[in-house]
């Protein structure tokens, strides 16, 4: 039976709803959603292991004394289904950042203080989990963001959780159970290459065997993590950094040789002369220890329109 279970959650602030949750979508413009963000509401399906609920997130308070409220919609959801999904989405929006530390720390660099300041109250989202970020991060080597758009959305519609709720179809992202049986020829015609189909299944298969589905990555030392990620084929450091960012919450995980980044610097710093990664990763020590934030800002910026080209 559908029912509707109400919830409350109190994100650190600053937060700014309608940045943090209002970014473009992996699923915009799709007849199938994972998630959107539609008249003032960030709306997702969540997978919940045993069950589904289609959460819609609005915000109740304001950017200095944030307040979201939540309401979810399912199949016999109850009170501890409400407590499952809050803490869910507590993370996804990142609500338990502590993001002053942050700005205290770039007070001294104008052009990311400038940068902060447009962007004032933005959280960075994370994945649901570890394999979920590294299967994105591998449909994302080498091709442009738009494209990798198109891939996670064909990923989702043909592996995803699905549910029916008030009458439309929404989709949570694949269990790894579900894709380490894909076949690679059909993983293949989803526009993803023979060598990423291959990734992709293995990655989903060494989470099933993981002790934890890799969320015992949570207890180790950034470098530990990096170490084992890259040890699994089709993943590098690039694809590493991404984890501890998006999956792990790490305050100074950098993706250096991201070109969207280096490019992004180097119009902000360098008027737009070309820089190596190790001039990128020389010049990212000025953000150390919250190299995360600055990245994440830094693709505000580029977002928004304020990088040349961008």
């Amino acid at each position: 039976m559908e029912t509707t279970v109400a919830t409350t959650i109190a994100p650190i602030p600053p937060y700014d709803f309608l940045l943090t949750a209002g970014q473009p979508s992996y699923s915009r413009n799709q007849e199938y959603k994972t998630e959107e963000y539609t008249d003032d509401a960030y709306i997702r399906l969540l997978d919940l292991g045993d069950k589904v609920a289609l959460a819609s997130v609005r915000s109740t308070g304001a950017v200095d004394d944030p307040e979201l409220s939540v309401t979810l919609t399912g199949d016999d959801l109850d009170d501890s289904d409400g407590k499952r999904a809050a803490a869910q989405l507590t993370w996804l929006l990142g609500c338990d950042q502590d993001l002053r530390p942050f700005y205290d720390s770039i007070s001294g660099d104008t052009v990311l203080a400038d940068v902060v300041t447009d962007f004032y109250g933005y959280h960075n989202t994370r994945t649901a989990s570890v394999y979920e970020a590294l299967v994105q991060a591998v449909m994302g080597q080498q091709i442009a963001t738009a494209v990798a758009r198109v891939v996670r959305n064909l990923l989702v519609q043909h592996y995803g959780v699905r549910a029916t709720i008030a009458g439309r179809e929404w989709y949570a992202f694949p269990r790894a159970a579900d894709l380490s049986v894909a076949e690679i020829d059909d993983l293949r015609q989803l526009k993803l290459s023979y060598r990423k189909s291959e990734y992709i299944q293995g990655i989903a298969r060494a989470a099933l065997d993981s002790p934890d589905g890799f969320e015992e990555m949570h207890d180790l030392p950034d470098d530990e993590v990096v170490r084992q990620m890259v040890a699994l084929r089709g993943v590098g450091n690039w694809t590493a950094q991404w984890v501890l960012v998006r999956a792990l919450a790490r305050p100074d995980g950098f993706p250096v040789g991201d070109l969207a980044l280096r490019r992004t610097v180097a119009a902000l710093y360098f008027d737009g002369a070309e820089i190596t990664d190790q001039e990128l990763l020389d010049f990212s020590a000025r953000w150390s220890p919250w190299r995360s934030y600055a990245t994440s800002y830094l693709f505000a910026a580029l977002r928004s329109g304020r990088v040349a080209g961008s």
